[in-house]
């Protein structure tokens, strides 16, 4: 039998479906932006009401303050499309502070990250979680690990589809929690259920911060977003859990990957594709694998060959421009490269069970919108698009 604090959680997510906000917010909030980044230490980091909620480029991730608690302390959390719970934990020096908003369930909880590197256990509470706009929502789901391994910073801010939840708790695998975008949506804090999100590719000579949006799209000229074109999201396992698409993609007029399913996930840093495309890749490009990096290699002879990267998603075509397929060489240091040179994004794909992976440096160069309420991913150019920042 579950406890009095399991049928909490079903309460909450009854309300996930059956409750309808009050009063809805639509003015945009909007946090400023800071640029932090924190030394690598010689390690390498491939291991791996519209709300405007700036967020900070840190080393390879995206961070976003948030307030847990009231009064609240404030914790660096990993903005992840790859996972759908909020936790916190990870920095022992920064543990959870439990306040008269804190409600301890009691349910173990658990989850493993990325391809087995990282993972956290703990106990679900619920709190007022805030940010430095002053938007806040109440009784969110969160997670507190009493042990966890891989993650930097202070933990996540999942921002997955519920489903991704399923499995979390380990008493109740089968049943999801809500996200953090259902929380906002179902008090009326936003008026879509959907998050949007601007990244900019990385360069030394500006501050390439990002924007993650609840409940609209950016407007905001600065940006330049281009109209967004929206793609269902994929029906194939396992990449129909995630924030999954189908798509094909091409390097200049050569097929490299035909149509499959994969996922979009800012989780992660790099490109991955499935071992016959990037061999293809790996091929038509010249190039050669770096031991040291464990990333492509090519010379500037190479590079100044380079053909687009096409993305062919629904009726859309998405390319990456020969600056855009290199690892930003004022970075070569955090992965452990040589100062001058010239390494490709696109690494094998690992598990071998989806095709494709889109990371940062793909979203870096599109704006994303992912929406709940019709299962959907859009995709839109921006000011970086084309950019040679690299």
């Amino acid at each position: 039998m579950f406890s009095a604090a399991s049928l909490l959680i079903g309460t909450l997510l009854a309300s996930s479906i059956t409750g309808s906000p009050v009063e809805v917010h639509n003015s945009p909030i909007t946090l400023p932006m800071t640029r932090r980044l924190k030394s690598s230490n010689g390690t390498n980091p491939m291991q791996r009401d519209d709300a405007d909620i700036y967020l900070d480029s840190i080393q390879t991730r995206y961070c976003i303050s948030v307030g847990v608690g009231i009064p609240p302390t404030h914790y660096d959390l990993i903005v992840d499309t790859g996972t759908a719970i909020t936790w916190i934990g990870a920095d022992i020096n920064n543990p959870y502070r439990p306040t008269d908003t804190s409600y301890n369930t009691e349910l173990p909880i658990q989850r493993t990250y990325g391809y087995g590197y990282s993972f956290f256990s703990g106990t679900l509470f619920t709190d007022t979680l805030s940010f430095e706009n002053g938007l806040n929502v109440s009784t969110m789901p969160i997670g507190v690990a009493f042990e966890s391994e891989g993650i930097e910073y202070d933990g996540i801010l999942g921002i997955g589809p519920k489903s991704l939840s399923r499995g979390i708790l380990k008493n109740a695998p089968t049943k999801p929690l809500l996200t953090i975008t259902d929380r906002l949506f179902f008090q009326g804090k936003i008026s879509q259920h959907l998050v949007g999100l601007y990244f900019q590719p990385s360069s030394k000579n500006k501050d390439d911060s990002g924007v993650l949006t609840f409940g609209g799209v950016v407007t905001d000229p600065e940006f330049n977003v281009g109209k967004i074109a929206y793609v269902t999201t994929t029906a194939r396992p396992p990449s129909s859990r995630y924030w999954g698409i189908d798509q094909s993609i091409t390097y200049g007029n050569t097929e490299i990957l035909g149509v499959s399913a994969g996922i979009v996930d800012c989780g992660a840093t790099f490109i991955t594709i499935a071992s016959d495309a990037f061999e293809k890749y790996k091929a038509a490009t010249g190039a050669h694998f770096d031991l040291r990096t464990k990333l492509l290699f090519i010379s500037p002879e190479k590079y100044g060959a380079l053909q687009p990267l096409n993305f062919h998603i629904g009726y859309q075509t998405y390319s990456l421009v020969p600056n855009a397929q290199i690892w930003p060489r004022h970075l070569n240091f955090r992965i452990g490269g040589v100062s001058d040179g010239i390494y490709l994004v696109l690494k094998r794909e690992p598990t071998g069970i989806i095709a494709f992976s889109l990371g940062y440096v793909f979203l870096q160069r599109f704006y994303s919108v992912f929406d709940s309420t019709r299962s959907c991913v859009g995709f839109a150019t921006t000011r970086w698009t084309d950019a040679i920042t690299n």
